[in-house]
């Protein structure tokens, strides 16, 4: 008996993004007169939605009160290329399929604001998942469990026995306990097996056909 039900995190699991986050936070950067970040100091700092990237990417010495107004430069040019170097991770389309074929249930939840969410989703998984949910007002971010519960509310999982959470990171980690459901951490993503150890990673995938028995046959 497997999980009828399979709620995945989007950057860094079934989508490598950080080519466009790293473009768009460069953009904000040279826009606002401060230095350029690398490819993997983006990659250290997302995870925690748009604001908090920005708080980490910007010189300490800058007052909380110009972060909103440094986001919306990030959110003006990510929400037009926000799909210009993405990419499904390679076997995650056909993962979905697989799943939906077997009976099961699929939902994204993501910090990635609502307007990329649903249009990356559009894009590179149109008909896949059952609900996708996005940073919204009124939703807390993960690792609070808001985003994972109005999922299984939408679609009518009240046993989370019944339901699994696939993610890379610790915010995934996290997510998955506040949330009472178990945890499938993987490897491809933006945190290496160490990291993901370290924060409490029980059960690991090597690569996404791995995730099919993990959710279809194993019984957590």
């Amino acid at each position: 008996m497997g999980y009828g039900t399979a709620v995945f995190d989007m950057d860094g699991t079934i989508l490598d993004t950080l080519d466009d986050l790293n473009d768009a936070l460069n953009h904000t950067m040279e826009r606002c007169g401060f230095p350029k970040r690398t490819l993997e100091e983006t990659r250290r700092f997302v995870g925690n939605g748009i604001r908090k990237l920005i708080e980490r990417a910007v010189p300490e010495d800058v007052p909380d009160s110009e972060i909103d107004g440094i986001k919306d430069v990030f959110m003006e040019y990510y929400e037009a290329h926000c799909a210009d170097k993405t990419r499904p991770y390679k076997g995650i389309p056909e993962l979905i399929k697989s799943l939906k074929n077997a009976g099961v249930k699929t939902a994204v939840v993501s910090n990635k604001a609502d307007v990329a969410v649903q249009e990356l989703c559009e894009e590179y998984f149109k008909g896949l998942f059952d609900v996708a949910i996005g940073e919204r007002q009124g939703i807390d971010r993960k690792p609070a469990p808001d985003m994972v519960n109005k999922a299984l509310e939408a679609l009518f999982i009240s046993d989370k026995r019944d339901a699994v959470y696939i993610g890379d990171s610790d915010v995934d980690l996290m997510t998955a306990k506040n949330s009472g459901l178990e945890c499938i951490a993987v490897k491809w993503g933006f945190r290496d097996e160490a990291f993901l150890r370290e924060h409490g990673a029980g059960i690991l995938a090597d690569a996404p056909e791995d995730l099919y028995d993990l959710i279809v046959g194993n019984s957590g």
